[in-house]
């Protein structure tokens, strides 16, 4: 080992991309598990999944097409 310090690692060429924090993950969960025990209980659980389930799909698939349109071109 060399007492003297090790040069910098050089700059990166590119940013990581990392998603903003959403609920929308959790809330699909939750419409698609009512949903799905909804079919073996009763449907009014199914309406209610099924309820929360597309509009929640819609608004993450319309938050995601945002964060990628931010990106700089080439990514």
């Amino acid at each position: 080992m060399s007492s003297e310090q090790d040069p910098p690692p050089p700059e990166a060429g590119e940013q990581i991309h990392v998603p903003t924090p959403s609920l929308y993950p959790l809330l699909l969960a939750v419409g698609l598990t009512l949903a799905l025990v909804g079919v073996t209980t009763t449907l009014v659980l199914s309406g209610i999944g099924i309820v929360i389930t597309v509009p929640t799909l819609v608004r993450w698939i319309r938050s995601a097409r945002e964060d990628y349109a931010e990106l700089p071109p080439g990514h």
